[in-house]
């Protein structure tokens, strides 16, 4: 049952503030030093966190009612693993914000050298539909916590999701340095024709290109997140049954609508039959006989999503070994693994961005690092095998964002490591001081004391001797 909790409730939703004096507003609370003492960081961290917890209910019940996913399924990848983000930005915080001493070479001395991490102004959030919580808010905690005033804007196609940040971030956060925008592509478009210092937007290529060329007007600095086929390795020598497993957790995780999910497998031909069962078996002990019937499988976001992926596997192209079931009206495409999948198959041609795993066979390794190489960057590539001299030709001879070596997923979690992708899969990245960093900017401090006087050898006129002198010190 719904509540009114305010009186502000009962003359329902304010009107949307005009995006050029919601920018203004944001950037006057930026110039004024609200933002930038490390108490109002630590205390919007603290916010963002206890939102999450203390409404926690409401915004895993929203993640259900946009994607169909499984209460705790998305109570671990949206609410609790944006959780564990902010709790590692509060507890380095001050260490990664700390200007940096650098050393000074003997002919500039007497002399000090530092880097200041100073925030960059009003930062532009855009975040998607597949984790409409976790990749709205992790981007959020890292603007935050390198002291920028924030605007965001989270997707249409997660309404509820998108009501909840609106209704309790003005709640929570600092109303002054951080706003929500509801909308699509109207709100959006009027958003980017503002200037912003900083654009981080999670999605597709095709908007990644007209988010760029819109900051590009403001030469604003963008933070891609985009994504692409991220391909799975399972060598001769893998764990089998811990392979296949973990690549069934990755493909069928929110129904396959993950950016960095196992878009598709090269195994090792000696071992293509093995993997394949195993794969099934996966399916039938995660989902049992009817997926459609298990609590613990999701479904599309919406009608046009599973559409698409339909018309992807009416395309044919493949042998299907287990799954290939769609049922439109419900949102509902069943985890799904082909084989013997034809070069041009439509299931190859794009991100599949659903639960449909192609496996193909190969030979020889260089085989698939030359077809890795041949395509688009992925996000991330992953490689199952008992090998280090496999690892390590794998890793000199293809490019990606990321790479996982027996699993699959787990290299975002960890916060040490920067999280993002490289040419069609993306630019910059973000997560632990990776995010502090791509929300800052890094300025050079150089000291001299002011009693030092000037150097005559740098002064003209330049004499002979000055430069015989100038070519030995420099």
């Amino acid at each position: 049952m719904t509540t009114l909790d305010s009186p502000r409730d009962l003359a329902g939703p304010p009107a949307p503030e005009d995006p050029a004096a919601l920018v203004a507003r944001l950037r006057a609370a930026y110039t004024s030093g609200r933002t930038r003492p490390l108490a109002w960081r630590h205390a919007q961290l603290a916010a963002l966190k206890r939102m999450l917890l203390e409404r926690e209910e409401e915004f895993t019940a929203a993640v259900v009612e946009d994607l169909g996913r499984p209460p705790f399924e998305a109570w671990v990848a949206d609410i609790r693993a944006t959780v564990r983000e902010i709790e590692d930005l509060q507890k380095h915080l001050e260490a990664w914000v700390a200007p940096r001493r650098q050393k000074v070479a003997a002919l500039f001395r007497p002399g000090k050298a530092s880097i200041v991490v100073e925030p960059l102004g009003v930062a532009l959030v855009i975040g998607p539909w597949n984790y409409p919580v976790q990749l709205l808010a992790c981007p959020l905690a890292a603007a935050l916590g390198a002291g920028n005033a924030v605007l965001l804007k989270p997707s249409e196609v997660a309404p509820a999701t998108s009501r909840a940040f609106a209704r309790w971030v003005p709640e929570y956060l600092d109303p002054a340095a951080v706003a929500v925008v509801e909308g699509g592509v109207p709100e959006t478009t009027a958003l980017l024709e503002q200037r912003f210092d900083h654009v981080f937007y999670t999605g597709n290529g095709a908007v990644g290109r007209i988010v760029a060329t819109a900051a590009a007007r403001h030469l604003t600095p963008v933070t891609l997140e985009l994504g692409g086929k991220s391909p799975v390795i399972v060598a001769k020598d893998a764990n089998l049954q811990q392979a296949a497993s973990r690549i069934a957790f990755s493909r069928f995780l929110n129904s396959g609508q993950t950016c960095v999910a196992s878009d598709h497998v090269y195994v090792h031909r000696d071992v293509e039959e093995e993997l394949l069962s195993l794969l099934a078996a996966e399916v039938r002990k995660r989902y049992g006989s009817d997926p459609r019937t298990s609590g613990d499988f999701g479904r599309m976001v919406n009608r046009h999503h599973t559409e698409r992926v339909k018309r992807l596997l009416d395309a044919g192209g493949f042998e299907v070994v287990v799954g290939g079931e769609v049922d439109v009206e419900q949102r509902y495409v069943a985890p799904t693994v082909v084989r013997h999948v034809a070069g041009d198959a439509a299931l190859m041609g794009e991100e599949i961005f659903g639960p449909v795993l192609p496996v193909l066979a190969f030979d020889d390794l260089t085989e698939v690092t030359d077809a890795i190489t041949a395509g688009d960057k992925p996000l991330a590539l992953y490689v199952f095998t008992a090998s280090q001299e496999t690892v390590d030709q794998v890793v000199a001879t293809t490019s990606s964002g990321g790479v996982c070596v027996n699993d699959a997923l787990t290299h975002l979690l960890v916060s040490t490591l920067p999280f993002g992708g490289v040419g069609e899969s993306g630019h910059g990245s973000y997560h632990g001081r990776w995010g502090i960093e791509t929300f800052s900017h890094h300025r050079a401090v150089y000291q001299r004391p002011s009693w030092l006087k000037d150097l005559p050898l740098l002064n003209p006129p330049y004499g002979r001797l000055k430069q015989r002198t100038a070519r030995r010190l420099f």
